[in-house]
């Protein structure tokens, strides 16, 4: 079958969302029957190009439409091989937002986590929060690219190698996330020991070579620090906006608020700061303790003009569910969910 038809094909399983929501329970209209899709062609290139129009969808539903259609044309006719443009009637909702899809095809939203300094959490909080988006209804991937110690896979519960299907990775899927890490390629005792221009190199690769299908937003758990790998990750990916992570104590807010300073040098908005291990509740008595101090990141974002997020405490139930793979549960629940509704709204999901 001839590029073009089968690439017709994989459009024909793509639903017009609008034709969905006006035929609840039955089996709506395609964008191709729809007519939202027109001017297809295949260049000797290999590259395709169609036009896609998002006339009077929300921009989210725009958003995740075009998210939709990239990965159909991709998976048929490679990476990076759909070049599509959006067109809408003048005075419809998506005209007025236009969606300003991320850098990687069906990824709608990347969102970087980080920290200045290791041990502060950083991939703790990564997990529970992508966890916590799916939890809301949307689609979430979650990229381990700390190279050197990746701990997502222990976080997550996930045993065994990422497979490949063609050239393409394929994601763990549990929580209700799907996942990637380095950690799921490489044996857990082998030290990796690579120059910064390989293990960014490897990073870029792992986002833009794992099948991640259609997902609504991709947390990055970044390595820690402001080295060559923070910054390539930054200006290749583009993030829509970065987390930074912290304890309340001086030592790693100084580092904090370097990580703050490399977002602002390389144009990614700061969406806020994490204060982690934020006070100790002691299951005895109820007394509550500040071993790491108390506020550290909240005054530091009001120094810096960042918004802060919230608190998750010092709890040994965060602890043992990070240990035993089963994040977002018990007190982890309760504390990442306004967070994760709060990153939600600023990125515009």
């Amino acid at each position: 079958m001839p590029l073009k038809d089968r690439i017709a094909e994989a459009l024909a399983t793509v639903i017009d969302p609008a034709a969905a929501a006006d035929m609840p329970g039955a089996e709506a209209a395609n964008i191709l029957a729809s007519g939202r899709v027109s001017g297809l062609v295949v260049r000797p290139d290999g590259g395709v190009g169609l036009v896609l129009a998002v006339d009077g969808l929300e921009r989210s539903t725009a958003e995740r439409l075009q998210a939709e259609v990239e990965v159909a044309v991709n998976r048929v006719a490679g990476p990076k091989a759909a070049r599509i443009i959006l067109t809408a009637d003048r005075g419809s909702v998506a005209a007025d937002a236009k969606p300003q899809a991320s850098t990687i095809p069906g990824i709608r939203k990347l969102i970087a986590v980080a920290s200045g300094k290791g041990g502060v959490g950083k991939s703790t909080v990564s997990a529970n929060l992508a966890v916590a988006l799916a939890r809301q209804g949307f689609a979430v991937g979650l990229l381990d690219a700390d190279i050197y110690g990746p701990s997502v896979p222990t976080l997550l519960g996930i045993e065994g190698r990422a497979q490949l299907e063609g050239n393409r990775l394929q994601p763990a899927q549990v929580h209700g996330i799907k996942a990637l890490s380095m950690g799921m390629m490489t044996d857990p005792g082998k030290a990796i020991i690579w120059r910064g221009p390989m293990a960014s190199s490897a990073l870029v690769q792992m986002v833009e070579q794992c099948d991640w299908g259609v997902l609504d937003v991709l947390v990055i758990d970044m390595p820690p620090g402001t080295g060559d790998v923070q910054l390539t990750l930054a200006q290749k990916l583009k993030p829509d906006g970065a987390i930074v992570v912290s304890t309340p104590q001086d030592l790693a807010l100084i580092d904090a608020r370097r990580a703050v300073a490399m977002f602002g040098e390389v144009g990614v908005e700061v969406l806020g700061l994490i204060e982690n291990m934020s006070g100790y509740c002691c299951p005895e008595c109820g007394h509550v303790s500040h071993p790491f101090g108390q506020g550290g990141a909240e005054a530091e974002a009001a120094a810096i003009g960042a918004p802060f997020l919230g608190r998750i405490p010092l709890d040994i139930g965060i602890r043992s569910d990070s240990d035993s793979g089963q994040p977002g549960r018990g007190v982890a629940a309760h504390a990442f969910l306004p967070i994760a509704l709060r990153v939600a709204r600023e990125i515009g999901l």
